[in-house]
């Protein structure tokens, strides 16, 4: 990875759940490689379905479905953890964007 990527965690408490080396920065959107790790395979379900509603143009369940991954998971950039986040994953690409102010919690 270069110095210009930014790493953003993905964490499940305080157990890493991916990495994402941001390869195309950009607001409102980040963009960038996913990386995986072993707790991962308990979450992606919920990341697959989402990108199967979001192609099916199913918009009214996406909110259910995405509460889940909100409650579950926390992105935390270099400065800590954000307040809160809208992240998808497909393969090994990863885009979010996130809320600036500190999480509270």
């Amino acid at each position: 990875m270069t110095g210009h990527q930014h790493e953003w965690r993905l964490l499940s408490g305080s157990v890493l759940v991916g990495t994402i080396a941001v390869d195309e920065p950009g607001m409102p959107w980040q963009r960038g490689c996913f990386f995986p790790e072993p707790a991962f395979s308990q979450f992606k379900p919920w990341f697959d379905e989402i990108n199967a509603l979001v192609k099916a143009e199913e918009f009214e369940r996406f909110d259910d479905v995405y509460d889940l991954i909100e409650a579950a998971l926390t992105l935390e950039s270099s400065s800590g953890p954000v307040a809160g986040f809208l992240l998808h994953i497909d393969q090994d690409r990863a885009w979010f964007r996130w809320d600036e102010a500190p999480a509270t919690r």
